[in-house]
């Protein structure tokens, strides 16, 4: 089902509120949800992105559930799931679109400060890191200089470069990590 893409102040494209638990032990970070994802109401929706399927390759999470049960299933093994950007102006659905003066952060103060356990930050893609590391790093003082922060290749379809076995391979850091958090 199709629907009319979220906009908040100005006109402005808005993601999506994040997956998540107070109990979450690490977090997955995109920039900002795609035009298909936007419509779809869903993160990762477009048919070719590979966030899915590499989730069901890390933490047998069928690409084949409805989308609230894998963003619960996400949610049962203590990962969170969001976006650095919150709001910005951009046409179509890539990164590169995006203009930087629009672009507003998400607030994530106010996210550590509910989700206290996580340490591990993952990012789908560099947009996600730069934006993180330029305009959010900076504002936090806890857990920001606890946090160990990795940059992993984007997911998306734009993002050819590699192969889904090369990212399925890169992105295994996340399911090692989340081994060694809940220890």
């Amino acid at each position: 089902m199709t629907r009319s893409i979220p906009r908040g102040e100005n006109d402005l494209l808005q993601c999506f509120p994040p997956v998540a638990t107070p109990e979450a032990r690490l977090l997955i970070l995109g920039s900002m949800p795609g035009s298909r994802s936007l419509e779809a109401g869903q993160y990762y929706a477009h048919p070719r992105n590979l966030f899915w399927p590499i989730l069901q390759a890390l933490f047998d999470i069928p690409v084949a559930w409805p989308y609230e049960l894998r963003c619960e299933a996400l949610k049962e093994r203590g990962v969170a799931l969001w976006d650095v950007i919150g709001r910005c102006e951009r046409t179509g659905s890539l990164d590169s679109a995006i203009r930087n003066q629009t672009l507003q952060p998400n607030d994530f103060a106010d996210f550590f400060a509910r989700h206290r356990k996580i340490r591990r930050v993952f990012f789908n893609g560099g947009k996600a890191e730069e934006v993180f590391r330029r305009r959010v790093l900076p504002t936090l003082d806890s857990p920001g200089d606890e946090l160990t922060l990795t940059r992993l290749p984007s997911t998306s379809p734009a993002y050819a470069a590699l192969s889904f076995e090369q990212k399925l391979a890169a992105w295994q850091a996340v399911a090692a990590a989340l081994c060694e958090v809940q220890g």
